[in-house]
Parts: C-alpha cells; structure tokens; sequence
C-alpha cells in the first residue's frame, strides 16, 4: 500500500501550481465571466480533483483533510476553487450508494478527468434550504424517469458532463417529509437540449452560476443512484463534507487577506512611518489572525471526524460558520487597511472580498447553522 502524502508536501505542490495562475489570470476570468478551464485542466493532471476517489478507481483515496488543504492553499494563493471544487464532493454520493456497475463506469472516468462531475443541483426558486419542499418530479416511464421542473444557483453546469440530481419519485408526506426524494446521475451531453434547458444567472460572483429547467427530460432507469425514494439521506451524507471544504476555503480566504494586509501594513508609508505601526491598523489585522486561527482548529476537528467514519453533522456546520465569519472579517480589515487600492482590480482585494461574501449565505446560510445548534445540540424547541 502506498504511505499517504504528507500533508505539507501536498500543500506545497498546490502552491507551486498556483504560482502559474497569478492574479493577472483571475482578474482576466473575473473581468470576461470566464471559466478558468486552464487552472482546472491543470489541476486535473496533477491529480488534485482525484484525491478523494479511491485507488482502485484511479484517484488518491486519500481523506478529507488532504482534499481541504488543496483547498485552502488555492484560496490563500489568490484563486478561487470554486470552479471545481464539486469535482471532489460531489462524487461521494456515487461512491457511497452508487452500484458496482456504476462506480466501475463512471470513477475512473472523473478521476482521470475525462469525465467531470461537477454540478450538483439540489436548490429550487420555490424551495430554498428547504429541500423537502423540492418539486422536480421525476415520474417512471417504462426504462426511463422523465424529468419536469427547475433548479436554480446550479454552478458549473455548463461545464459539467455528469448532474447529481436530486428529484421527487413521490409526494411529499408531511409525516416523513424527507422520503420520496431520489438521486439520479444525469448525463449532460445528452440532456441539454432533449429537455434540459441551461441559462445562465449572471452574479457579483464568476462562479458560473446556472438556472436549470426541465421538460420531460428522459433520464435512464440505471442511472438511479441508490433506492427510489432514500435520496434525501444520501445527500444529507455528501453536504458535510461540502461545508468543511467550503469551510477550508475560507480558512485559505483569510490568510490571503491577513496576508496581504500585514505585508501592506508594513510597507506603505504615511506621515514618516509604516502604518502597520500604528495599534488601529494593527489589532485589527492581529484579531483577523486570532479569529482564523481558531476557527481553523474547527476545520480541522471537523474533517478529522469525518475521515475517521464518526457522525460530523454538527461539527461540519461549526467549521464553515466559523471560518466564513472569520475569512469575512478579514476581508472586511483587508479592505481597511489598504484604504482605496482594497477597491482597485490589480490589487486583487475587492475581487477576493466578492468572493468570501458568498459564505455567509452558501451552501448554507448562518441563520440555518445556528438553528441547528439550537434545536439538535442545545435541545431548544423548533421554530419551523
């Protein structure tokens, strides 16, 4: 059996390859809404994309802690791994409750990269983080499911050749709200255009965010991931890990902003001497570091609970509540400290600032954090 990578060393590797991605190159794709198909191909050779998928199937099968120090390292190094970082999550619901017949088709595939599982479309207009409420039917016909319905904030899917698509095979009993729901793998280079329809949403974000719609889409019966009607479970499974990615992203936010901040601070000069000398410039970049650094420590708890097998539901949203508040305060004292070059494009600031904002709200807002902690931990009565 191969020794698993240090982590440090993975680390390093990702930061070599993101030296080749400068922020000339993300402010092109932001400026152009363009994809950043260049960094994601390279990441796909270096194998980054493929460290979650097993050995046996062409990945790494290395754990969570590997795949959010990738993460971490391209946020810290300017980047934004958002333009992929699906790639790695995503495929754990096939992983895990997908048939033999199915991983065998379809991982080698996703991990070589000639195949990219990079949309998950779970969220509708009328439904939001209540995805019980969800109301894509998907209705048997003979060997297909015919799909009728619309998803909205799907990222990627245009660049995408696999859909995890999570869809109602039955009504939805208020009894057991979350039964009914099924998973089914879409194939998007047929579906597009044979009753899938993609328009693009266009954001303060370049996250190639999509509107889906769907018109008797005939998806095949085999492509059904698990049983009809336990969906909702298995993608219950797979968004823990999401948020302690996410979550690593933040992490990786903050120190580029705590980064840029304290080489600024010292190096720009005003009235005769360096403004990081100043105690109202300085605490806030000190309480930037004190406040990432201990949400770091929930990142870590949290993926390593998870790569030990262990139930990680709260823990997982902790971590991506604490880093996104974090990595947005430091964004916030980044901007500050350097006054109106934070505002200026090729300083990289108000670009990276966009992009930390989205944490506060995806893939699950604060407010649903904190009412999970209340009802599940703290034993509080429900709200709703």
């Amino acid at each position: 059996m191969t020794a698993e990578p240090n982590i440090a060393d993975i680390r390093e590797s990702v930061r070599r390859l993101c030296a080749d991605f400068p922020g000339t190159y993300w402010q092109s794709k932001d400026r152009d809404r363009a994809y950043p198909s260049e960094f994601v191909d390279a990441l796909t050779r270096a194998g980054f994309l493929s460290v979650l998928i097993p050995e046996e199937y062409g990945g790494s099968g290395l754990g969570l802690a590997a795949a959010a120090a990738i993460l971490e390292e391209i946020h810290r190094s300017g980047g934004n791994g958002a333009a992929c970082h699906a790639q790695m999550y995503v495929m754990g619901t096939l992983l895990k409750h997908g048939s033999a017949a199915q991983r065998a088709k379809y991982l080698p595939n996703i991990a070589s990269g000639d195949l990219r599982l990079q949309a998950f479309a779970v969220t509708e207009p009328g439904s939001g983080t209540d995805t019980t409420r969800i109301r894509t039917f998907a209705r048997r016909d003979g060997g297909d499911y015919v799909v009728s319905g619309q998803k909205i904030w799907i990222s990627r899917a245009e660049h995408s050749d696999l859909m995890v698509l999570l869809v109602r095979t039955a009504p939805r009993d208020e009894a057991a709200p979350g039964d009914g729901m099924s998973v089914l793998l879409v194939d998007m280079r047929d579906a597009v255009g044979n009753g899938l329809t993609i328009r693009p949403v266009r954001t303060m974000l370049n996250h190639a965010t999509t509107e889906l719609f769907f018109d008797d889409l005939r998806v095949p019966a085999e492509n059904l991931i698990g049983g009809e009607g336990k969906g909702f479970r298995y993608i219950l499974d797979g968004m823990n890990a999401e948020r302690i990615l996410i979550a690593s992203e933040c992490i990786g936010d903050g120190r580029f902003f705590i980064d840029r901040a304290s080489v600024y601070a010292s190096d720009r000069s005003v009235f005769g001497r360096a403004i990081g000398e100043n105690q109202g410039v300085q605490f806030p970049i000190a309480r930037a570091h004190v406040q990432l650094s201990a949400a770091a420590l929930m990142v870590d708890k949290a993926a390593a609970m998870f790569d030990a097998g262990e139930p990680c539901g709260t823990e997982a949203n902790m971590a991506k509540m604490l880093a996104s508040e974090a990595s947005w305060y430091a964004a916030d004292m980044c901007v500050q400290t350097h006054g109106g070059f934070g505002f200026a494009e090729e300083y990289d600031i108000e670009r990276k600032f966009r992009e930390t904002r989205l944490y506060q709200v995806a893939p699950i807002s604060t407010n649903l954090i904190l009412s999970h902690v209340a009802t599940h931990v703290l034993k509080l009565p429900k709200s709703f």
